[in-house]
């Protein structure tokens, strides 16, 4: 075969390669954007954007967590949805379309709020995560995790025809907690009661949006995952601010908390082959203190439960166990009295509760969670991996399995 005849069969491959304009980039490496495992939160007007510009770009391996259902407001500021679709899950029809558009994508979807219903080995699996939300609450849990887990994670945000992109690298601070200010602090703490049970008006709010400021800063999310993703230098501590009025978008950048909360980084990560329907508390306290060769062990939870809640004036008891935040105000009052209740908490176990033989399913805790076991000789952490198969899918299978340094 002569040179021509070669260089002619290697342009009509390319022709003939669904990412061939991109193979034209010098630093682009398809393989890479293939193999990148990406947790997208939130699928309204950001995550549409995003979700369909990761299809658009190769990535094949992208779990979907929304907890909401399509509405017709949707419908005006997401690519995604039809009229057809409402009243389905966000994420269901958020990840069917995207495979759609990719066939190779593998798109799972998890119907579930991030704060109270998603392990957090979810945010282990993943390589990086990309924020489509619209609560300061949300971001913060994610910031944490994402943190403790040793993941990057990219966040937007979008009100009206002004927006905001941002990239935080854990062990590089500032991170997302670092940028809140007294302000943000004082709405986070108006979403919960005195009593941390929720106050329903709260979880109602709605943020005005544009789809076009959506196509801009999701556009600006994923890219800066590109840049990730290839080793790039990415806006890290930084703030990519889009003003659509005047069009005068700048650079913010933020500055270190030394007190910051988020700045908690797993060291040891141990894969537990159980399940949650299966293991107890007992089971991994008994697990600490032959790994941490103490017998006083304190297993502590991925966030707090509330136990039970207690009428002082008449002395009944409600026994709960669920995540704070998931039980409205309005139950707190007792049926006996209308009192409101005291919330009894819980977010350890050291091996002489009660409740230490109900399987982990019953403790209030998601699927796929992590647990914290500690002693004075050291800490471990045990993710129940047994439960990656029903959290991820299809997904399960790009899994680690054993130990994983995710220090």
């Amino acid at each position: 075969m002569s040179d021509d005849d070669m260089v002619r069969v290697a342009e009509e491959e390319l022709e003939g390669d669904r990412f061939s304009r991109f193979r034209l980039i010098q630093w682009w490496d398809q393989a890479k954007i293939g193999r990148t495992k990406v947790l997208v939160v939130g699928a309204g007007a950001l995550g549409n954007e995003i979700i369909k510009n990761l299809a658009l770009l190769g990535f094949s391996r992208v779990l979907i967590v929304d907890m909401d259902r399509i509405e017709h407001p949707n419908l005006c500021r997401s690519v995604l949805y039809r009229g057809k679709d409402v009243g389905q899950y966000k994420a269901d029809v958020a990840a069917r379309v995207a495979r759609e558009i990719y066939p190779e994508l593998v798109a799972w979807p998890l119907n579930a709020n991030i704060l109270y219903g998603v392990g957090m080995g979810v945010f282990a699996w993943a390589d990086v995560i990309l924020g489509g939300l619209d609560n300061r609450e949300a971001r913060l849990w994610i910031n944490r995790c994402a943190w403790k887990v040793n993941r990057p994670w990219i966040d937007g945000a979008i009100e009206g025809i002004n927006g905001v992109a941002r990239v935080f690298l854990p062990g590089k601070p500032p991170c997302y907690e670092c940028t809140l200010g007294e302000v943000d602090w004082s709405i986070l703490e108006k979403r919960m009661s005195c009593n941390l049970l929720t106050r329903e008006e709260m979880l109602s709010g709605k943020t005005a949006t544009t789809p076009t400021t959506a196509s801009v800063i999701a556009g600006m999310q994923v890219q800066e995952l590109l840049k990730l993703v290839h080793g790039l230098p990415t806006l890290n501590g930084e703030g990519f601010v889009f003003e659509g009025l005047n069009h005068s978008s700048y650079k913010v950048q933020y500055t270190e908390n030394e007190e910051c909360l988020s700045h908690q980084t797993f060291q040891r990560v141990v894969s537990l082959p159980g399940a949650s329907v299966e293991l107890t508390l007992e089971h991994i306290h008994r697990r600490a203190q032959s790994d941490l060769g103490s017998a006083e062990v304190c297993v502590e939870f991925s966030r707090d439960i509330i136990h039970k809640l207690v009428c002082r004036e008449c002395g009944s008891e409600e026994e709960i166990f669920a995540p704070v935040g998931t039980i409205p105000y309005s139950r707190g009052r007792c049926s006996r009295d209308g009192k409101i209740r005291e919330v009894v908490a819980l977010h350890t176990y050291t091996g002489s509760e009660a409740f230490g033989a109900r399987p982990l399913e019953r403790v209030g805790l998601p699927a796929f969670d992590i647990f914290s076991a500690r002693s004075r000789k050291g800490e471990v952490q045990y993710l129940i991996a047994g439960d990656a198969g029903v959290v991820l899918g299809p997904l399960a299978g790009s899994t680690a399995q054993g130990t994983d340094d995710l220090g």
